[in-house]
């Protein structure tokens, strides 16, 4: 599929996507990017931002495919049950984080990430040196929810922090993947 047929929901990591970020970066490049943000970064409450990713793809004109980096992909993968059937056609995930990292950022409620399979595809990009989720742990949450998995290197959180800022690998896996769809 092509981004023009789509409505990409961005969905950002705790306390959100700074303007240099890949995620902010995209959005702004493409004219069918919304962001579906928690109503409060101090304290994002799970149920609420689920809520708004069901409510988002409901609305939504055309299939949807999730952009989710950290507490982002924490929310789709709780969120993927409750989702309009069929009209989510795809997740981009990177840097998932690992339940006890939710935990120590006071997070927890989003912890224990959907134990289930998604009922789209999805492809998770992870680090071998994320501060926010050991490797292993992604190996084993893209097993889990029938993901591909993308071994970036030691990239580090997958954020503009860590030199992240334009992200052009990541925008090449996202074309790749958006052509599978």
């Amino acid at each position: 599929m092509r981004t023009s047929e789509l409505d990409l929901l961005f969905l950002p990591d705790w306390k959100g996507a700074s303007l240099e970020c890949w995620q902010s970066r995209w959005a702004r490049k493409l004219a069918n990017a919304k962001w579906v943000e928690p109503r409060r970064w101090a304290h994002p409450a799970r149920e609420a931002w689920v809520g708004e990713i069901a409510a988002a793809c409901s609305r939504a004109t055309r299939p949807v495919v999730l952009v989710a980096h950290g507490l982002g992909v924490a929310a789709a993968a709780h969120a993927g049950a409750l989702l309009p059937p069929g009209r989510v056609k795809g997740a981009f995930f990177a840097g998932a984080p690992s339940d006890e990292w939710l935990h120590a950022k006071r997070h927890g409620e989003f912890a224990s990430t959907a134990a289930a399979a998604l009922p789209f595809p999805a492809l998770l990009i992870a680090s071998r040196n994320d501060p926010a989720a050991p490797y292993e742990f992604a190996q084993a949450r893209a097993a889990l929810w029938g993901a591909r998995l993308v071994d970036a290197g030691e990239a580090g959180r997958l954020n503009a922090q860590s030199g992240h800022g334009p992200w052009p690998e990541g925008l090449l896996q996202f074309a790749a993947f958006l052509k599978q769809l």
